[in-house]
């Protein structure tokens, strides 16, 4: 089983949010650099795989598309992939005023 989780904020640019989540959660990003996703940050920790990144696509026609076209106002996104449902960690980022939990899917693989 896998647990997938989308938060959101407008609140906070990309690198503020980086800086939030590694002293919640004791983690190091490495920024990257995608032409699909754009500039991004990956840690990997305790918890599982997470990832922030601007809500925008960059698009080379310079007309942005959404990685989550349902949620327009949200600016950057924090998603996590764990093996399991992380209960800490969901606490600690629902700590950080202006993250909002957007969605959660779970995935059973046999």
């Amino acid at each position: 089983m896998s647990d997938y989780d989308t938060y959101g904020t407008s609140t906070y640019t990309a690198s503020e949010l980086v800086r939030l989540v590694s002293s919640h959660l004791d983690v190091v990003f490495t920024e990257r650099e995608s032409d699909y996703r754009g500039v991004y940050h990956l840690a990997h920790g305790t918890f599982g795989r997470i990832e922030i990144q601007p809500n925008a696509i960059p698009d080379g026609d310079g007309q942005d598309d959404l990685h989550a076209p349902q949620h327009p106002a949200v600016l950057v996104l924090l998603l996590t992939s764990t093996p399991a449902p992380e209960p800490t960690l969901h606490t600690r980022l629902g700590a950080i005023q202006g993250l909002v939990h957007l969605s959660r899917d779970v995935v059973n693989r046999c």
